[in-house]
């Protein structure tokens, strides 16, 4: 098992150090400069759509609104890594990780934007509903059917068991502190719980999540603010540590600077997913009118996740004025630490209760995306699905029961791999989301309110099963 993990430890650290932090930051530089700072620009414009979706979900019809397909993406960005990922990033890179982790959110935007407009561009039907993501954009796009199952396959494994044994760990952890509830016996619970919801379908998942995620993300959120108008005179030191530690060039050589950079940016694209390819799959499965739509929603997704939630995280671990000098703690147990420290001994059992919500709707929305990559592969077969929900739940019992640190490894190692083979392919594709944007801006300009897509309008752009048909744009948002 030692040699397992120095094996994890050196891929890890070669794909990050050498390849994925050149490749985020600049490919994100260059998607900002190209969309004309779309994340910027159209900041205004993405809380209006997503207010649009919120008033279309009483359809019933089968279909995945906007907002829902909102929700899904959120759900999985939003996890563990929100608390344990954010304790873990101060820990490892001082609070100047944090500035990193803003940064590679504010400029990962772009590429989320790029990636999940290509996702609702070569989306496919679905019965009633819609599917696609990477996979989907790669074989159709980039005419490369073995890349698309090697992505397929990346992130099956990557999203549907390491990650979810990620979330049902840092669960259980939280569970034990909080209530000495056994590990096992948590992840029993938590066991029945994800099967009840994930052999219900898309439109289940869609459901749950469009309900727990704004109950837990305002909830955590009040708290946040509660800490930090309760401690307002500290923040400057807050923020002075934050900046002050992030631009310390003097301990370059040393090391110090450039490992503050590395867990900032790990930690902030494991949390918000920016680039990788996991939200375009939930991107996919909306009804909209217009592909820039979904990519301008899944934007501010990146923004929800790093800019807020996990600065709540961050403030309050920053302002619990022992974190770095604790018993031991890295992960959740210092934020339950942090918590208990500004409000008693109901911190523990709020960040517990945090984290069931965080954790399992992560779950449910990690399940998704990969049964939509199992469905690219094999097609819609009942037999095999069967298969790979009783996988899916075993490991989130393993990962109940497993060490945390060789969790965390193997997941960093997935999402690097995961993600170089998805900037590949957007960087390739991206003229296309340029080109949509440039033509729903167009008819933004005109006074429309509600664009419509039609491919034949898109220069070098086919023809697409789900696009170019009137009844299809009259009846989307």
């Amino acid at each position: 098992m030692e040699t397992l993990n120095n094996i994890i430890t050196v891929v890890n650290d070669f794909l990050w150090t050498y390849i994925l932090v050149i490749a985020l930051i600049v490919l994100g530089i260059y998607f900002t400069i190209k969309t004309k700072f779309v994340q910027f620009r159209y900041f205004k414009e993405m809380f209006r759509l997503l207010g649009d979706g919120m008033g279309k979900d009483a359809k019933g019809d089968g279909k995945v609104s906007s907002f829902q397909a909102f929700c899904i993406s959120t759900a999985s960005r939003v996890g563990t890594g929100n608390i344990a990922g954010i304790s873990i990033a101060i820990v490892g890179g001082g609070p100047g990780a944090i500035f990193w982790m803003w940064v590679v959110a504010l400029i990962g935007s772009a590429s989320s934007f790029v990636e999940s407009t290509l996702a609702q561009i070569y989306k496919v039907r679905d019965g009633a509903a819609f599917r696609g993501g990477p996979a989907y954009y790669i074989e159709q796009g980039l005419k490369n059917k073995k890349m698309a199952i090697l992505f397929s396959v990346l992130i099956t494994i990557s999203f549907a068991f390491v990650f979810n044994a990620v979330q049902s760990n840092t669960m259980t952890v939280a569970f034990n502190a909080a209530f000495g509830i056994d590990k096992f016996l948590m992840g029993i619970i938590l066991c029945a719980l994800t099967t009840a919801v994930i052999f219900g379908g898309v439109q289940r998942i869609a459901k749950i999540t469009e309900v727990i995620v704004p109950i837990f993300a305002v909830a955590y959120i009040l708290v946040a603010l509660f800490i930090v108008f309760k401690n307002i005179n500290l923040m400057p030191q807050v923020f002075e540590a934050i900046f002050s530690q992030a631009l310390n060039f003097k301990d370059f050589t040393v090391g110090t600077f450039t490992g503050t950079i590395l867990v900032g940016i790990k930690r902030g694209l494991f949390s918000n997913e920016a680039g990788m390819g996991s939200a375009p799959n939930a991107a996919a499965t909306a009804d909209t009118s217009h592909p820039v739509k979904q990519g301008l929603i899944q934007s501010l997704g990146v923004f929800t996740d790093t800019i807020i939630i996990c600065t709540c995280t961050a403030f309050m671990v920053l302002l619990y004025t022992q974190f770095n000098t604790t018993s031991g703690a890295t992960s959740i147990e210092l934020a339950q630490e942090a918590l208990s420290y500004h409000i008693g001994s109901l911190g523990y059992t709020f960040i517990a209760i945090c984290i069931f919500l965080f954790a399992f709707s992560s779950i449910v929305g990690n399940y998704y995306y990969g049964q939509s990559n199992i469905e690219f592969i094999f097609g819609e077969n009942k037999a095999l699905m069967a298969v790979f929900r009783v996988l899916v739940v075993g490991m989130v019992l393993f990962g109940s029961l497993t060490k945390v640190q060789i969790v965390w490894d193997l997941a960093d190692v997935m999402m690097a791999l995961m993600a170089i083979v998805n900037l590949v392919a957007i960087t390739l594709l991206g003229k296309f989301a340029f080109r949509a944007l440039d033509d729903y801006t167009r008819q933004r300009k005109a006074g429309i309110s509600n664009p419509t897509f039609n491919p034949a309008n898109i220069e070098g752009l086919g023809k697409f099963e789900c696009w170019g048909n009137d009844d299809d744009e009259e009846a989307a948002i």
